[in-house]
């Protein structure tokens, strides 16, 4: 399991005073609202940043942190992720995993015979697919419904799941 999260990538800064545009990478936008403190990767280690405010501009989350009071201050960390520790992470409901757990986890049939590695998660409209490269080297593109999916352990890294017929031809 990841110990942080992203949350974000700084795309760009916004006017003059340290603002930066966030391309958001999480489904709820509105915890950057709530965000008090985040994590830079700046290319070279981690720093910890401190949130001043949030506000939304078309699919992109505007973003001040404190200290950082001019467009040349912030414009090196253009393109770097933005994270947060896991305690600091939205809360999940029941059936919802990150992203960051399912990539790499195992994956085994109802019947024991066919295993492989979730390498993908796609995002659609209706569910998400996981794509799924088995271990005879074929790929399975999985709806992530409850007919498919059987159960989840995150701790153990292994989802059992059910393929319907007609998926692996």
């Amino acid at each position: 399991m990841e110990d942080i999260l992203q949350i974000g990538v700084i795309t760009r800064p916004h006017g003059v005073c340290g603002e930066v545009k966030v391309f958001p990478m999480t489904d709820d936008v509105r915890r950057f609202k709530k965000l008090k403190r985040t994590i830079l990767d700046t290319g070279d280690g981690y720093i910890e940043l401190e949130c001043e405010r949030a506000k939304f501009f078309k699919q992109f989350v505007i973003l001040k942190f404190r200290g950082f009071d001019s467009i040349e201050s912030i414009q090196k960390y253009c393109n770097k992720g933005l994270y947060v520790t896991r305690e600091n992470a939205v809360k999940l409901g029941p059936d919802e995993y990150f992203i960051a757990d399912l990539i790499g986890m195992k994956t085994i049939d109802d019947e024991g015979l066919l295993g492989g590695t979730i390498t993908d998660v796609i995002e659609t409209g209706a569910n998400d697919v996981y794509d799924i490269c088995l271990d005879d080297g074929r790929r399975l593109l999985l709806p992530a419904i409850r007919e498919c999916v059987l159960s989840v352990d995150v701790e153990e890294n292994l989802m059992k799941i059910h393929i319907l017929n007609g998926l692996l031809e």
